[in-house]
């Protein structure tokens, strides 16, 4: 017995010291909704600790029924993945050596230089893009981020650039202008971003306004507004989160061209709003910082939602062309940090007509501390797509602000 009891013991004593070390990362959830589908960080050096890795092994995320969960290591040492947690929950996921599953790409952006510097930017719901030096170079004046409706969680946006930018079509449809202008309107059409070809469109308008979640200093009750950007450095590139930093020409505050803004932007799968980070260098001791929603409707016609206390604001866009059933373009922000102020700030008459069809803002106005980030979310939905009206947007977003206001707590044990 003696020998036998001997046995099972070194037997389990080795079968425990071959055991692959695993670290363990508790997610919980402080509020009363569910979260589902929200990117969590673990700190990679955390995770080397625990496992005690050289720096060449490969790794696995297992959720609590042992399924592999998609990751990403970031630019700045951190992995990061899908948590799904309920109310008031929490969630147990395990990081440990092993053969990763291959995931789909649910992020992505890249600068397009083809279509004057462009930085266009997409998860499996929204798409986005902003405007860069080679567009600032020819005059237009566009200030503000563009919407991109999308209504499939596959990456759409560098398929519709190069269908609406191909050369030997643009060539065709030059050639077809000369001797068959209908046939060049046709193809146009079947080619171009501007129309709905199965998976959404872009029909937001944005020209020499804050467009879609912009933030700008708000300097003597007037929007001091950006241009494009001058400098982008794409830091994180999917396939769970896209993250990139662009710097902004100096801007000219009260008669000086001194301060220089830097903005990262981050979008992660699954969400449909955008963190962004705000920073501006040698700003007033009085400087406020605004993020605006163009309103493309007179005041009496504008759908909004305005709540400083919970710490977000909706509006619905009508679209660019509403006499096409082009839907509505639901867009919002969110605020981690209280806000001052949420209202519609309609143009004067002069100032409307340098704003191209756009009749205000809807802007949310939080005092600036000179050298500190400004932080907040923004971000849009479509009526052909998930949200069948309004209010579920409006639930969305304020949902959206509590878990801002309220984040997922993370311990790796």
């Amino acid at each position: 017995m003696k020998k036998i009891f001997l046995w099972v013991a070194t037997a389990l004593f080795a079968f425990s010291c071959s055991e692959e070390p695993v670290a363990t990362v508790v997610v919980k959830n402080p509020t009363s909704l569910n979260r589902n589908d929200e990117v969590v960080e673990v700190a990679m050096s955390d995770i080397a600790t625990k496992l005690k890795l050289n720096g060449t092994e490969k790794l696995v995320v297992l959720n609590e029924n042992g399924k592999q969960v998609a990751y990403q290591i970031t630019h700045d040492q951190k992995l990061i993945f899908p948590a799904h947690v309920s109310a008031n929950g929490t969630a147990t996921y395990t990081i440990q050596p092993g053969t990763p599953d291959e995931f789909k790409t649910r992020a992505y952006g890249r600068r397009y230089p083809e279509r004057v510097d462009d930085i266009a930017w997409e998860n499996d719901k929204v798409a986005f893009r902003t405007y860069g030096p080679a567009l600032q170079a020819t005059g237009e004046m566009a200030f503000g981020y563009d919407v991109w409706t999308k209504s499939v969680p596959d990456m759409v946006v560098e398929e519709r650039y190069a269908t609406e930018l191909n050369p030997e079509t643009l060539a065709r449809i030059d050639s077809l202008k000369k001797t068959n202008p209908v046939a060049a309107a046709e193809l146009r059409h079947s080619t171009s971003y501007h129309v709905d070809h199965g998976n959404g469109l872009d029909c937001y308008k944005v020209g020499p306004t804050l467009g879609e979640g912009t933030a700008a200093l708000y300097i003597d009750d007037e929007i001091i507004y950006p241009y494009c950007y001058v400098t982008e450095n794409i830091l994180d590139n999917g396939p769970l989160r896209f993250k990139v930093e662009l710097t902004y020409n100096p801007l000219t505050v009260r008669g000086e061209e001194n301060v220089v803004e830097t903005r990262v932007i981050t979008l992660d799968a699954g969400s449909h709003m955008n963190k962004t980070v705000v920073s501006y260098t040698n700003t007033p001791a009085d400087a406020q910082v605004v993020t605006g929603i163009v309103l493309h409707e007179p005041e009496d016609e504008i759908e909004v939602v305005a709540d400083a206390t919970a710490g977000y604001m909706t509006y619905v866009d009508p679209t660019e062309t509403p006499d096409i059933d082009n839907g509505k373009i639901y867009v919002g922000a969110a605020f981690p940090a209280p806000v001052k102020e949420v209202k519609p700030v309609m143009f004067g008459e002069e100032e409307a007509k340098d704003r191209v069809g756009a009749n205000g803002h809807l802007l949310a106005i939080s005092e600036y501390v000179p050298g500190s980030e400004y932080v907040y979310y923004w971000g849009s939905g479509w009526s052909k797509h998930i949200f069948n009206n309004s209010q579920q947007w409006n639930n969305y977003a304020r949902d959206f602000a509590v878990k801002v206001q309220n984040p997922l707590t993370v311990t790796v044990k």
